[in-house]
């Protein structure tokens, strides 16, 4: 019997990589796509040599087509860090609306159930705390952020229409923050900033006063949870992401007490539109999937630590 099919978009991004490692593991042929905008096939190098993986050079924005049939579709595809999105405005845009068209219309014409990758974005800076999948949000759609936040939006709004027009079989997963191994030391968020800067024995900066909050889910657990909304029959959109609220300026001294740098911290004007507050309500994800993130934030940094270290080290031979 044949291996199922899944394509994920973004396959050589942070999460898609990630996600690509699982299902090889689980047993599937994997077929990755990705223009390289923001991924580096450093990700995925170790997968090219399988013969259950192969990878397309393309951009989702443009007419996709694979030929064969296709179980499952996972699009992954986006600039997902505010460096990313504030220098590659239209491009997130277009991936968010062309690309999820795109990848939707295969979805129909393969009959294969797929899943977006939504953020907690779509919550913008939130009046409610914690979020959960029933509150609408707060959105700037004219601010700097809001090139990513509307591009997420309406990837909702036009998944869930191929559900209720087409019958098609959608999930839709609200991410919020990851880290773990295969993040960019200069993607401009907190965590790979903070590390960065420590290990180049730099002062850490943390914006305004430190004290809006985000939480920080490793990454295997966000992938096991995405592994299960898949496979599962919930079609309205699911939070995953670790309830483990800790503030900016806490975290930045947590960095520092792991690294044992003796780097103090500088605090800068806080940016448009910057959440105050991130914390997932996960009472669905733990409900319906049986959910919940596993990896304390001690270990997981340790591992993430690790990893810049080393990738830190290699740039510099």
């Amino acid at each position: 019997m044949s291996k199922q099919r899944v394509l994920i978009t973004g396959a050589a991004g942070f999460l898609g990589s990630h996600l690509c490692d699982r299902f090889i593991q689980e047993g599937y042929e994997v077929i990755g796509m990705d223009n390289l905008l923001t991924g580096s096939l450093s990700n995925i190098e170790h997968l090219l040599p399988l013969k259950e993986f192969s990878f397309y050079h393309h951009d989702v924005s443009k007419f996709i087509h694979v030929p064969g049939p296709l179980d499952y579709i996972l699009h992954f595809a986006s600039p997902a860090s505010p460096i990313d999105y504030l220098q590659l405005p239209i491009q997130t845009l277009k991936v968010g609306s062309l690309g999820t068209h795109n990848c939707l219309g295969l979805a129909k014409a393969k009959k294969a159930r797929i899943l977006v990758a939504s953020t907690s974005e779509v919550y913008g800076d939130p009046l409610v705390h914690p979020q959960q999948e029933d509150y609408w949000g707060n959105v700037n759609p004219v601010g700097p952020r809001g090139v990513y936040d509307e591009a997420k939006r309406f990837q909702e709004a036009i998944t869930m229409a191929y559900h209720n027009f087409h019958g098609l079989e959608t999930r839709i997963v609200r991410i919020f923050n990851t880290y773990g191994p295969r993040m960019r030391l200069n993607d401009g968020r907190a965590l790979p900033t903070f590390i960065s800067q420590v290990l180049k024995g730099e002062d850490l900066t943390v914006f305004g006063d430190g004290s809006q909050t985000r939480s920080f889910c490793y990454v295997s657990d966000l992938v096991e949870g995405i592994f299960r909304l898949l496979f599962s029959n919930e079609t309205r959109p699911v939070n995953i992401g670790n309830p483990h609220e800790i503030s900016l300026l806490a975290f930045a001294k947590e960095i520092i007490a792991l690294s044992g740098s003796t780097s103090k911290i500088s605090f800068k004007p806080l940016p448009q539109d910057d959440p105050k507050q991130r914390q997932p309500d996960i009472s669905r994800a733990k409900q319906l999937l049986n959910w919940a993130p596993i990896i304390e934030r001690a270990e997981g940094l340790a591992l993430t630590y690790s990893y810049f270290k080393k990738q830190l080290a290699d740039s510099i031979k």
